[in-house]
């Protein structure tokens, strides 16, 4: 296949460049020439700013947002099918049931970012399959330059070199469905033959606690007051909804 992936310098762009090496690749990154569709088989979009703290409303419109209406809309003239990471935080901070149908509530402007490209998404009549994924927290190699923003997985192995893993106070009760890398690559693989347009979470379907994924890097754990501009918009709980997942992918092998 040929394929063109954006954001192919992010964390989860390296690793997908790995797993799909045995194809024809395009790579396309922020502020490189313009790209074409012509003769393309595929386009996973993963490029963004991903930064869940950014408040510059305006990159983010013009990065997120109107990049990605734009590639849907040049995908569709192509008729070249398009996958497009999409993201959990759209259902907001007290969401219990996490199922593709609920509604969206972003708590932050990234957030706010895939919530408006999903809207404009539910408002087209595809032609060529448009594929949505809602990825949970994600975890794997390649997180290095991720700072703040990487994984707990990350952060804990760090800390750990140093002596000692620092977890928020009540972290036994504070969980998330961690997804590593690898799922989340085998999910775009196994869409290549799912001529379907859609919205679907990416996750384990499991909600894992920030104490027990410091128990299992290892080492001395302690617990640290969470910062007070924290408190207010920190996400306590995350679990996927996989039916409709498991769903599609069981039909695909009917």
């Amino acid at each position: 296949m040929r394929i063109l992936i954006t954001g192919y310098k992010g964390f989860i762009g390296q690793n997908m460049v790995k797993a799909l090496a045995d194809h024809e690749l395009s790579l396309y990154e922020w502020g490189e020439p313009d790209y074409d569709l012509a003769e393309l088989d595929m386009v996973i979009h993963l490029g963004a700013i991903s930064d869940t703290r950014c408040e510059d409303w305006p990159a983010l419109r013009r990065q997120n947002v109107d990049f990605t209406t734009n590639l849907m809309k040049r995908c569709q003239t192509h008729r070249v099918p398009l996958q497009i990471a999409s993201s959990a935080s759209v259902y907001g901070l007290n969401n219990t049931t996490f199922k593709e149908s609920d509604p969206t509530a972003p708590a932050n402007m990234y957030a706010r970012s895939k919530a408006m490209v999903e809207s404009y998404f539910k408002q087209m009549q595809p032609v060529s399959p448009v594929q949505l994924f809602r990825y949970f927290n994600v975890y794997g190699p390649h997180e290095d330059h991720k700072g703040d923003q990487a994984s707990p997985f990350h952060k804990f192995q760090q800390q750990a070199k140093q002596g000692v893993i620092r977890v928020f106070e009540g972290s036994d009760e504070f969980k998330r469905d961690f997804v590593p890398v690898q799922t989340v690559i085998d999910v775009h693989k196994a869409f290549f033959k799912v001529p379907k347009s859609g919205i679907w979470n990416v996750g384990t379907g499991i909600a894992k606690s920030f104490l027990s994924v410091a128990e299992e890097v290892g080492g001395p754990v302690v617990a640290v007051p969470m910062p007070s501009d924290l408190k207010s918009t920190y996400q306590r709980y995350t679990q996927a909804d996989l039916g409709e997942l498991h769903r599609i992918l069981s039909s695909r092998n009917d």
